[in-house]
């Protein structure tokens, strides 16, 4: 499957992302699934800068985004999916958009309300909800900061 990634990382487009993970994918494009980032041309030109020049970076909001899930799974080009939260890939998914695939979560950091689990994950009601919601649709989901790092399987509503 070309998209070979969809990650839950509160930065969007970071190191971590285009020189952790895109060393290792070698993606054609970044799809950002974000409902007010995809409003805000002077935003998305901000996150483009953490991109490589190489790479397309494409800012959609999610109802677009499910419309055009199917495009870019069959798609030849690699594509990593980012969310800022647990709540908008849950939206994402909702409906069997990510049927079959696993979700990652890379940076969801401390905030109040949030309970950590992870140096790099935080969970709050918000959180603990997207994650049920996603176990209902059959989506696996594992905490990875980098692709090195060995995966830490995440349950519905904490780790596991």
């Amino acid at each position: 499957m070309p998209v070979r990634l969809f990650r839950v990382d509160e930065r969007l487009i970071h190191g971590q992302v285009t020189i952790g993970w895109g060393s290792h994918l070698r993606p054609a494009r970044y799809l950002v699934v974000d409902d007010a980032l995809a409003q805000s041309s002077w935003e998305q030109d901000l996150h483009r800068l953490g991109s490589p020049p190489d790479v397309e970076v494409v800012f959609l909001a999610v109802d677009k985004a499910q419309d055009a899930l199917a495009v870019w799974v069959g798609s030849d080009d690699v594509t990593i999916v980012l969310t800022r939260d647990l709540p908008t890939m849950a939206r994402l998914a909702h409906g069997g958009h990510l049927a079959g695939c696993e979700v990652n979560l890379g940076g969801i950091h401390a905030a109040a309300g949030r309970e950590s689990l992870l140096p790099y994950v935080a969970l709050g009601d918000p959180e603990r909800a997207a994650l049920t919601a996603l176990a209902t649709e059959g989506i696996r989901v594992t905490a990875q900061d980098l692709p090195g790092t060995p995966p830490v399987l995440v349950g519905d509503g904490g780790t596991s």
